[in-house]
């Protein structure tokens, strides 16, 4: 056998270490672009699909929305404005603009008797808007800073966080008037109620409890621990499966109570500035509308089991959020936008995760 020359050994080694390590390199390439491409894939939990531009002025606070399902209508507070508008969902236009409601927070339907109710902070004032002929037809007095508001339809009452008057308002749909105020040692933050109790559950944010109200009898039954959580101002509910989804404004955590057991069973890291807090049943998904600039998002995998999905970057100062429950979307709104003042809606497709 002829005899290969060690220089020649050398290089055929070298030549085939080289091809090796380029191999090696190129998948392992392949291998973090792949995980690059899940890891963005599995962040994309809400797609931008459109806008809309509100008529009021820019850079004011915005708070809380509703939907009326049957008029496939949105409403939407302007609370730096004063003003309310009535979108209608199906071309994504205002159809109708609401004034003289300054500082209005909060805004609930009553649709058995076609009305809608607002609590407008800075009068210290009940809006009643009759949703039929479109238009404000009365004001009710009420204590400080009115926030919060839940319908309990078959009690036909109104309920209304006066959130610096550490009171809950009661108001009778069918006179649009008071009929008693509920008293605590605490603010009040957002009421609930819950067909499958029959109560209106309250939170105590000073006192990190909730409030157990019936509605037959408007009188408190009892208060609840909320364990960890510091500030339970957002409350949203899966009736259900007895669960209550709590936002905690001053430790940053989403708290999950079970309604039954009277106690809290979970909590997740939510992203700073917390507020509004809302459930969508079909996807079994829970959104937190976050000052700071986010959107917290967390699964409901069974009634014991809950993960955080992520938090969605959005503009800064985004605090309130509806759901559309029937296709999902969601709607957030901007009162700026990279910095500049801004006034409008933005609609979001919810999006799954991989698997």
């Amino acid at each position: 056998m002829k005899r290969i020359a060690p220089s020649s050994i050398y290089y055929w080694v070298a030549l085939l270490l080289l091809a090796g390590f380029l191999l090696w390199a190129n998948k392992s390439k392949d291998g973090l672009t792949a995980r690059a491409d899940a890891t963005a894939s599995s962040a994309v939990l809400l797609r931008q699909v459109g806008s809309i531009e509100l008529p009021g002025p820019k850079g004011k606070r915005f708070d809380y929305l509703t939907i009326d399902s049957s008029r496939r209508l949105l409403f939407s507070t302007h609370l730096g404005a004063g003003l309310l508008y009535a979108i209608d969902l199906k071309t994504n236009k205002v159809v109708k603009t609401f004034d003289g409601l300054p500082g209005i927070e909060g805004v609930e339907l009553a649709p058995d008797v076609n009305k809608a109710y607002t609590s407008n902070w800075l009068e210290d004032k009940i809006g009643v808007i009759d949703v039929e002929q479109m238009k404000l037809i009365k004001k009710i007095p009420t204590e400080s800073k009115p926030d919060g508001i839940a319908y309990a339809a078959p009690f036909h009452k109104i309920y209304v966080s006066d959130e610096w008057g550490k009171a809950e308002a009661v108001v009778d749909v069918k006179k649009d008037e008071i009929i008693t105020t509920l008293r605590f040692g605490s603010e009040t933050g957002n009421p609930r109620y819950d067909p499958a109790s029959r109560r209106v559950y309250v939170n105590l944010q000073d006192k990190n409890v909730i409030a157990d109200i019936d509605p037959a009898t408007d009188k408190e039954v009892a208060e609840y621990p909320v364990g960890k959580c510091r500030g339970n101002h957002g409350m949203a509910l899966d009736s259900e499966h007895r669960l209550a989804f709590l936002s905690c404004e001053e430790n940053d955590l989403m708290t999950v109570f079970r309604l039954d057991t009277h106690e809290p069973i979970a909590y997740f890291p939510q992203a700073k500035g917390g507020d509004v807090i809302a459930f969508d049943p079909g996807l079994k998904r829970i959104y937190v509308a976050c000052y700071d600039g986010a959107i917290s998002i967390f699964q409901e995998d069974d009634p014991t089991h809950f993960r955080k999905l992520g938090d969605v970057p959005v503009q800064k100062k985004v605090h309130s959020l509806a759901i559309d429950l029937s296709n999902h979307r969601v709607y957030v709104p901007e009162q700026e936008e990279n910095g500049a003042p801004a006034a409008k809606i933005i609609i979001f497709d919810a999006v799954a995760p991989p698997k």
